[in-house]
């Protein structure tokens, strides 16, 4: 693929440094791809900008995103509205003794529902919120936690969205016979080093034997000295939190329970497809507050609106991510890092380079899963070649994978995650990041020992 030379780095460090500066994530993005395009189309670059866009807009994948997004905001409006979340909230409470006991039963929660990471994300914040906000938690310690256990567990348990689809790249790329991918897929659970010490981490950064570190810290004690539990310039306000309360209709369990196994049950049904599954469950859900007369039809389809406005901030980051994604393919990024750390592999090195590489690519693109089509086909070749195990080299892709997930600060679960437990997406990304850079550095020591 042809790339441009160190321009080819110009629109991610756009990105970075506009972020950073202005503590604002889509102005940035945006501004990363118009970069990109104004590098590779001169000042006709906006006919590859509106081509671009429409092309995000046609493609299946992101179209699915944006409906499960946009559907979950309104299931999760309904638990709310309905009550369902209060009690679930109210129900953990009795049973916990404190702060830690609260982030320890997020965690918890967190790694029970492993089927997607955006069913993780969105339905752990939503249901532990109240929970953790009791005990003045702040939103970013909160939104670590969730995001701690979204996409690190998805790719540690193989019967999640993130297991099925790489299952399938592993055997298009002829690493695995036609159905054996997730063979060859759970043989690399063991190399998944990330996944496991990011999970792994989260009980002792509650507890503190892994202390507070950053922006992490001043959240915290903003939160127990000032009761602030959110950020100041945070996009989410509790004004809207307070007024949904007011309105609540009876809460009681099954209004919670109900709806989230309703949820699980269909995704499974449907082959793990969580638009199918949310649809489903949606659809349930409104059929059961209304015969039990939780809600008037009315309320309902009024308090679904609500939810799908809610999203609207979500939505429209994941569209202008979807752009850079696409400007970053065309600049030819990736292409240009697999071509530059080739020459340093070798049987040794393959593994480690492998993951800072790719977990690199990751974290600036914000794509999870579209640039490991790519580096599929150049890597395991010269895994081939050098004699290095399969397994392992695949761990050390999905690891980075994880990474991308989990550290960038666009990438589509952080930006749920902060959604969900209610702070700025720039918030959590930066509050995580000394965690997540320290997992990612004891993953590349790992790899580099095993290999």
């Amino acid at each position: 693929m042809e790339h441009y030379g160190l321009l080819t780095l110009l629109p991610t460090i756009v990105v970075l440094v506009l972020a950073l500066l202005s503590q604002r994530t889509i102005e940035s993005v945006i501004a990363g791809s118009l970069v990109a395009f104004i590098i590779t189309d001169g000042w006709g670059f906006l006919g590859r900008l509106s081509v671009t866009m429409l092309e995000a807009f046609q493609s299946e994948t992101n179209a699915w995103v944006l409906l499960v997004c946009g559907l979950y905001g309104s299931f999760i409006a309904l638990l709310v509205r309905g009550g369902g979340a209060q009690a679930f909230g109210d129900l953990v409470a009795k049973r916990v003794n404190g702060k830690k006991g609260s982030l320890l039963c997020t965690w918890l929660l967190g790694l029970v529902i492993f089927l997607d990471d955006y069913l993780n994300s969105l339905t752990v914040s939503s249901s532990m919120k109240k929970v953790t906000d009791k005990f003045k938690v702040s939103r970013e310690m909160l939104a670590y936690v969730v995001d701690s256990t979204a996409a690190p567990i998805c790719l540690l348990v193989p019967i999640s969205t993130w297991a099925v689809y790489y299952a399938g790249l592993l055997e298009k790329n002829g690493l695995a016979e036609s159905g054996q991918g997730m063979s060859l897929f759970i043989d690399a659970i063991p190399y998944m080093f990330y996944p496991v010490i990011a999970v792994l981490m989260v009980p002792l950064v509650i507890t503190g034997v892994i202390p507070l570190l950053g922006k992490m810290k001043a959240a915290e004690h903003r939160a127990e000295t000032t009761g602030q539990l959110a950020p100041e310039h945070s996009e989410h306000n509790e004004v809207r939190d307070t007024y949904v309360e007011q309105e609540l209709h009876n809460p009681n369990s099954e209004l919670f329970f109900i709806p989230i196994i309703t949820l699980i049950f269909f995704t499974i049904w449907f082959d793990i497809d969580l638009l199918m599954g949310v649809i489903a469950a949606t659809m349930a859900t409104v059929l059961q507050y209304w015969l039990a007369g939780v809600l008037k039809l009315s309320e309902i389809f009024d308090t679904m609106m609500d939810g799908l406005k809610t999203m609207l901030p979500v939505l429209v980051i994941l569209i202008s991510v979807f752009v850079l994604i696409e400007a970053n393919n065309h600049i030819g990024f990736t292409a240009y890092i697999i071509e530059h750390v080739t020459p340093l592999m070798s049987p040794k090195m393959l593994p480690v380079v492998t993951f800072v590489s790719m977990a690199f690519v990751s974290f600036v693109t914000g794509s999870n899963w579209g640039v490991f089509a790519i580096a599929f086909p150049a890597v395991f070749p010269l895994a081939v070649v050098l004699d290095v195990n399969i397994p392992l080299v695949a761990g050390a892709l999905l690891s980075a994978s994880g990474f991308g997930s989990q550290a960038c600060f666009y990438s589509d679960s952080t930006v749920l995650s902060a959604q969900g437990s209610g702070c700025g997406t720039l918030d959590h990304a930066l509050s995580q990041l000394p965690y997540v850079l320290i997992a990612a550095g004891v993953s590349a020591l790992g790899f580099y020992w095993v290999a």
